[in-house]
């Protein structure tokens, strides 16, 4: 039996993605829970340890090894493909210009001085988002998935992210095109059941 990975993760957290990307390629592996997230010298998941015992943190990283490691799963454009370039600039933008801001959002204390100021900080990150969601949107023009019409570790990442506060509803005013890719993502029934069990659509999720 194949060596597994180790998925350091939680439920509604980023390791979703890196599940759902390993659930697509089929590769076995399990899930220890955040109380092991001390694993990552940034403290925070998802971390991600190879059958070869190496670590990987940073979760466009994880999510871009892991599409080239496994090419045969067609989650990432193939280097020599017109599509790439786009999809190393919008998994480094996700990441860098909003899944950033939820180290601040999860803990405005954090940053914040004091209660009012952790309310100001969570305005004015939920408005940096939204803006954030707005600039991709009106850049790429999707087919069935955000570069195309072939599903990428790029829909998974933004299928994951836009479901955290301020949720999707938002998500959807801003970034309509976008939205009808993420709901096809949600709608996946190879992802039905890490849906349910990780990243669940109970009442109110949208926001």
């Amino acid at each position: 039996m194949a060596t597994p990975f180790v998925v350091i993760g939680g439920k509604g957290t980023g390791s979703v993605a890196v599940e759902a990307a390993l659930a697509l390629i089929g590769a076995p592996y399990r899930v220890q829970e955040g109380a092991k997230r001390a694993i990552n010298p940034m403290r925070q998941v998802p971390a991600l340890i190879l059958p070869t015992g190496e670590l990987m943190t940073e979760s466009a990283a994880i999510l871009i090894w892991l599409a080239d490691e496994f090419p045969d799963a067609g989650l990432a454009p193939r280097i020599s493909e017109p599509a790439r370039a786009a999809y190393l600039r919008w998994m480094a933008f996700v990441s860098a210009a909003i899944y950033s801001l939820y180290w601040i959002r999860d803990k405005p204390s954090r940053l914040a001085a004091d209660k009012a100021q952790e309310g100001v900080l969570l305005d004015r990150t939920a408005e940096r988002i939204a803006a954030c969601w707005a600039v991709m949107e009106n850049q790429l023009s999707p087919g069935r998935y955000l570069l195309g019409d072939s599903l990428t570790v790029l829909d998974l990442y933004v299928t994951v992210t836009s479901r955290w506060k301020p949720r999707r509803r938002a998500f959807y005013k801003v970034a309509p095109c976008m939205g009808e890719v993420v709901r096809r993502v949600d709608a996946d029934p190879r992802l039905a059941a890490l849906w349910a069990e990780r990243l669940a659509f109970s009442k109110g999720w949208e926001g």
